[in-house]
Protein backbone atom coordinates (compact mmCIF):
# COMPACT_ATOMS: atom_id res chain seq x y z
CA UNK A 1 0.00 0.00 0.00
CA UNK A 2 1.21 3.31 -1.10
CA UNK A 3 2.64 6.11 1.96
CA UNK A 4 0.43 9.37 1.93
CA UNK A 5 2.32 12.10 1.76
CA UNK A 6 4.62 13.19 5.06
CA UNK A 7 4.44 16.59 7.01
CA UNK A 8 7.14 18.09 5.15
CA UNK A 9 6.04 17.08 2.06
CA UNK A 10 2.86 18.68 3.19
CA UNK A 11 4.32 22.18 3.81
CA UNK A 12 6.32 21.82 0.84
CA UNK A 13 3.38 21.89 -1.81
CA UNK A 14 1.54 24.48 0.09
CA UNK A 15 4.47 26.58 -0.38
CA UNK A 16 4.99 24.97 -4.31
CA UNK A 17 1.27 26.12 -4.71
CA UNK A 18 1.03 29.26 -3.29
CA UNK A 19 4.51 30.10 -6.05
CA UNK A 20 1.99 28.72 -8.34
CA UNK A 21 -0.51 30.99 -7.67
CA UNK A 22 0.69 34.26 -7.38
CA UNK A 23 2.44 33.55 -10.46
CA UNK A 24 -0.88 32.82 -12.09
CA UNK A 25 -2.44 36.39 -10.77
CA UNK A 26 0.80 38.05 -11.76
CA UNK A 27 0.18 36.82 -15.62
CA UNK A 28 -3.49 37.24 -15.43
CA UNK A 29 -4.78 40.06 -17.69
CA UNK A 30 -6.04 41.95 -14.56
CA UNK A 31 -7.57 41.40 -11.03
CA UNK A 32 -11.30 42.20 -12.48
CA UNK A 33 -11.00 38.77 -14.53
CA UNK A 34 -14.16 36.55 -13.71
CA UNK A 35 -13.03 33.17 -12.22
CA UNK A 36 -15.05 30.28 -14.14
CA UNK A 37 -15.35 27.61 -11.24
CA UNK A 38 -16.04 30.14 -8.64
CA UNK A 39 -19.32 32.00 -10.26
CA UNK A 40 -19.45 35.30 -8.93
CA UNK A 41 -16.03 35.88 -8.09
CA UNK A 42 -13.06 38.06 -9.55
CA UNK A 43 -9.71 37.24 -9.17
CA UNK A 44 -9.02 39.86 -6.87
CA UNK A 45 -11.60 38.13 -4.55
CA UNK A 46 -10.01 34.61 -4.98
CA UNK A 47 -6.55 35.98 -3.87
CA UNK A 48 -8.66 37.79 -1.05
CA UNK A 49 -10.43 34.07 0.22
CA UNK A 50 -6.95 31.96 -0.14
CA UNK A 51 -5.00 34.87 1.27
CA UNK A 52 -7.77 35.17 4.40
CA UNK A 53 -7.39 31.38 4.06
CA UNK A 54 -4.27 30.84 5.38
CA UNK A 55 -3.93 33.45 7.77
CA UNK A 56 -7.26 32.42 9.76
CA UNK A 57 -5.68 29.11 9.65
CA UNK A 58 -2.52 30.25 10.99
CA UNK A 59 -4.16 31.71 13.65
CA UNK A 60 -6.26 28.07 14.52
CA UNK A 61 -3.10 26.17 14.19
CA UNK A 62 -1.60 28.40 16.51
CA UNK A 63 -4.47 28.73 19.31
CA UNK A 64 -4.11 24.98 19.88
CA UNK A 65 -7.08 22.84 20.93
CA UNK A 66 -10.40 24.24 21.05
CA UNK A 67 -14.11 23.81 20.02
CA UNK A 68 -14.09 26.62 18.23
CA UNK A 69 -11.74 29.05 15.77
CA UNK A 70 -10.47 32.00 17.80
CA UNK A 71 -12.80 35.09 17.81
CA UNK A 72 -10.11 37.27 16.98
CA UNK A 73 -9.23 35.20 13.90
CA UNK A 74 -13.13 35.20 13.00
CA UNK A 75 -13.34 38.90 13.30
CA UNK A 76 -10.05 39.56 11.71
CA UNK A 77 -10.81 37.48 8.65
CA UNK A 78 -14.87 39.37 8.38
CA UNK A 79 -12.41 42.72 8.76
CA UNK A 80 -10.09 41.86 6.38
CA UNK A 81 -8.23 44.50 4.04
CA UNK A 82 -6.12 43.36 1.16
CA UNK A 83 -3.58 45.69 -0.90
CA UNK A 84 -5.38 46.58 -4.21
CA UNK A 85 -2.48 47.14 -6.62
CA UNK A 86 -0.79 43.77 -7.78
CA UNK A 87 2.35 43.58 -6.79
CA UNK A 88 1.43 44.51 -3.37
CA UNK A 89 -1.21 42.26 -2.64
CA UNK A 90 1.31 39.24 -4.18
CA UNK A 91 3.34 40.07 -1.54
CA UNK A 92 0.52 40.26 0.64
CA UNK A 93 -0.34 37.02 -0.50
CA UNK A 94 3.31 35.20 0.33
CA UNK A 95 3.29 36.49 3.70
CA UNK A 96 0.21 34.97 4.14
CA UNK A 97 1.50 31.83 3.34
CA UNK A 98 4.41 31.95 5.38
CA UNK A 99 2.07 32.77 8.72
CA UNK A 100 0.65 29.62 7.77
CA UNK A 101 3.56 27.75 7.44
CA UNK A 102 5.68 29.21 10.32
CA UNK A 103 2.67 28.08 12.86
CA UNK A 104 2.53 24.52 10.85
CA UNK A 105 6.16 24.40 11.31
CA UNK A 106 5.92 24.84 15.07
CA UNK A 107 2.69 23.18 16.13
CA UNK A 108 4.24 20.07 14.37
CA UNK A 109 1.49 17.33 12.24
CA UNK A 110 0.24 15.98 15.90
CA UNK A 111 -0.92 18.89 17.82
CA UNK A 112 -4.46 18.89 18.20
CA UNK A 113 -6.86 22.22 16.71
CA UNK A 114 -10.21 23.35 15.95
CA UNK A 115 -11.58 22.02 12.27
CA UNK A 116 -14.73 22.19 10.50
CA UNK A 117 -14.53 18.21 10.21
CA UNK A 118 -15.07 16.81 13.43
CA UNK A 119 -16.92 14.03 12.46
CA UNK A 120 -15.04 12.56 9.26
CA UNK A 121 -11.95 10.55 8.85
CA UNK A 122 -9.31 13.10 9.06
CA UNK A 123 -7.71 14.45 12.58
CA UNK A 124 -8.12 17.50 13.84
CA UNK A 125 -5.03 18.12 14.16
CA UNK A 126 -2.40 20.43 12.21
CA UNK A 127 -1.22 17.76 9.90
CA UNK A 128 -4.79 17.50 8.86
CA UNK A 129 -4.98 21.38 8.45
CA UNK A 130 -1.74 21.08 6.67
CA UNK A 131 -3.33 18.48 4.25
CA UNK A 132 -6.34 19.94 3.39
CA UNK A 133 -4.89 23.41 2.61
CA UNK A 134 -2.52 21.35 0.09
CA UNK A 135 -5.78 20.79 -1.88
CA UNK A 136 -7.40 23.64 -0.96
CA UNK A 137 -4.14 25.72 -2.50
CA UNK A 138 -4.12 23.83 -5.65
CA UNK A 139 -7.48 23.77 -7.04
CA UNK A 140 -7.23 27.91 -6.31
CA UNK A 141 -4.29 27.63 -7.82
CA UNK A 142 -6.10 25.94 -10.97
CA UNK A 143 -9.09 28.27 -10.73
CA UNK A 144 -6.54 30.97 -10.98
CA UNK A 145 -5.16 29.54 -13.94
CA UNK A 146 -8.48 28.95 -15.26
CA UNK A 147 -8.82 32.52 -14.96
CA UNK A 148 -6.23 33.38 -17.05
CA UNK A 149 -6.99 31.15 -19.63
CA UNK A 150 -3.76 28.82 -19.38
CA UNK A 151 -5.27 25.95 -16.75
CA UNK A 152 -3.01 23.54 -15.50
CA UNK A 153 -3.39 19.86 -14.30
CA UNK A 154 -2.68 19.59 -10.93
CA UNK A 155 0.74 17.92 -9.63
CA UNK A 156 0.45 14.20 -9.61
CA UNK A 157 1.42 13.98 -5.43
CA UNK A 158 -0.43 15.96 -4.32
CA UNK A 159 -3.55 15.04 -6.51
CA UNK A 160 -3.20 11.30 -5.54
CA UNK A 161 -3.06 12.39 -2.09
CA UNK A 162 -6.25 15.11 -2.68
CA UNK A 163 -9.16 12.39 -3.48
CA UNK A 164 -8.59 10.18 -0.12
CA UNK A 165 -8.09 13.48 1.73
CA UNK A 166 -11.49 14.48 0.11
CA UNK A 167 -13.14 11.45 0.84
CA UNK A 168 -11.94 11.20 4.39
CA UNK A 169 -12.55 15.09 5.23
CA UNK A 170 -15.66 15.90 3.37
CA UNK A 171 -17.57 12.77 2.38
CA UNK A 172 -17.01 10.68 5.44
CA UNK A 173 -19.86 11.35 8.20
CA UNK A 174 -21.86 9.75 10.74
CA UNK A 175 -24.99 11.07 8.80
CA UNK A 176 -27.39 8.75 7.54
CA UNK A 177 -27.57 8.63 3.77
CA UNK A 178 -31.28 8.44 2.56
CA UNK A 179 -31.33 6.57 -0.18
CA UNK A 180 -30.75 2.80 -0.89
CA UNK A 181 -27.10 1.45 0.53
CA UNK A 182 -24.61 1.40 -2.39
CA UNK A 183 -21.06 2.41 -3.07
CA UNK A 184 -18.64 5.01 -5.14
CA UNK A 185 -15.28 3.43 -6.40
CA UNK A 186 -12.69 5.87 -7.45
CA UNK A 187 -10.18 4.91 -9.29
CA UNK A 188 -6.67 6.93 -10.41
CA UNK A 189 -4.36 6.22 -13.65
CA UNK A 190 -1.73 6.05 -10.66
CA UNK A 191 -3.30 2.84 -9.23
CA UNK A 192 -4.71 3.74 -6.24
CA UNK A 193 -8.29 3.09 -5.37
CA UNK A 194 -10.74 3.84 -2.64
CA UNK A 195 -14.64 3.06 -2.00
CA UNK A 196 -17.16 5.46 -0.43
CA UNK A 197 -19.84 3.13 1.32
CA UNK A 198 -22.67 5.07 2.23
CA UNK A 199 -25.97 3.42 4.12
CA UNK A 200 -27.92 3.88 7.37
CA UNK A 201 -24.46 4.30 9.33
CA UNK A 202 -23.11 7.04 6.90
CA UNK A 203 -20.73 7.20 4.74
CA UNK A 204 -17.06 5.66 5.04
CA UNK A 205 -13.86 5.09 3.14
CA UNK A 206 -11.87 2.72 2.49
CA UNK A 207 -8.60 2.04 0.10
CA UNK A 208 -9.00 -1.01 -1.99
CA UNK A 209 -7.18 -2.89 -4.64
CA UNK A 210 -6.78 -1.04 -8.00
CA UNK A 211 -8.84 -3.25 -10.28
CA UNK A 212 -6.91 -5.27 -13.09
CA UNK A 213 -7.20 -7.05 -16.20
CA UNK A 214 -7.27 -10.13 -14.11
CA UNK A 215 -9.62 -9.07 -11.48
CA UNK A 216 -11.84 -6.36 -13.31
CA UNK A 217 -14.53 -4.39 -11.36
CA UNK A 218 -16.04 -5.89 -8.53
CA UNK A 219 -19.88 -4.34 -10.16
CA UNK A 220 -21.81 -6.03 -7.67
CA UNK A 221 -20.26 -4.18 -4.73
CA UNK A 222 -20.31 -0.78 -6.68
CA UNK A 223 -23.25 1.24 -7.51
CA UNK A 224 -20.94 3.60 -9.51
CA UNK A 225 -17.04 3.49 -10.40
CA UNK A 226 -15.09 7.02 -11.61
CA UNK A 227 -12.23 6.43 -13.28
CA UNK A 228 -9.20 9.55 -13.91
CA UNK A 229 -5.83 10.86 -13.81
CA UNK A 230 -5.70 11.86 -9.98
CA UNK A 231 -6.14 15.98 -11.39
CA UNK A 232 -9.34 14.95 -12.84
CA UNK A 233 -10.59 12.91 -9.71
CA UNK A 234 -9.50 15.93 -7.86
CA UNK A 235 -11.27 18.66 -9.64
CA UNK A 236 -14.30 16.73 -10.50
CA UNK A 237 -14.62 16.37 -6.41
CA UNK A 238 -14.59 19.95 -5.94
CA UNK A 239 -16.78 20.48 -8.68
CA UNK A 240 -14.50 22.51 -11.07
CA UNK A 241 -15.37 19.25 -13.98
CA UNK A 242 -18.22 17.67 -14.96
CA UNK A 243 -18.82 13.53 -14.70
CA UNK A 244 -18.90 13.55 -18.39
CA UNK A 245 -14.54 14.30 -18.52
CA UNK A 246 -14.50 10.84 -16.35
CA UNK A 247 -14.98 7.19 -17.14
CA UNK A 248 -18.12 6.07 -15.45
CA UNK A 249 -19.12 2.44 -15.27
CA UNK A 250 -22.47 1.38 -13.28
CA UNK A 251 -25.13 3.89 -12.38
CA UNK A 252 -23.88 7.46 -13.52
CA UNK A 253 -27.03 8.68 -11.71
CA UNK A 254 -25.79 7.76 -7.93
CA UNK A 255 -23.03 10.39 -8.56
CA UNK A 256 -26.11 13.32 -8.74
CA UNK A 257 -27.39 11.87 -5.43
CA UNK A 258 -24.32 12.19 -4.30
CA UNK A 259 -23.12 15.58 -5.43
CA UNK A 260 -26.82 16.84 -4.06
CA UNK A 261 -26.82 15.14 -0.39
CA UNK A 262 -26.19 18.15 2.58
CA UNK A 263 -25.71 15.20 5.50
CA UNK A 264 -26.54 16.29 8.83
CA UNK A 265 -24.24 15.33 11.69
CA UNK A 266 -25.69 13.60 14.51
Amino acid sequence: MEKNLEFPDLLRLIDERSTAFRAAVVAAPSLGVQVPTCPGWTLFDLVKHLGGGDRFWAAIVGAGPADAPPAEAAAARAALEVPQEREALSAWLAASTELLLSALREAGPENGCWTWWPASQSPQTSGGVARHRVQETAVHTYDAQLAGGAPKPLPVELAVDGVEEFLFTVCATPSVWPHKPTAFDFHTSEGRSWRLTVDGDGARVTSIPAPTAATGEDSEAAGASVHGTPSELVLYLYDRIQADSLHVDGDAGLLDLLRAWEPEEK
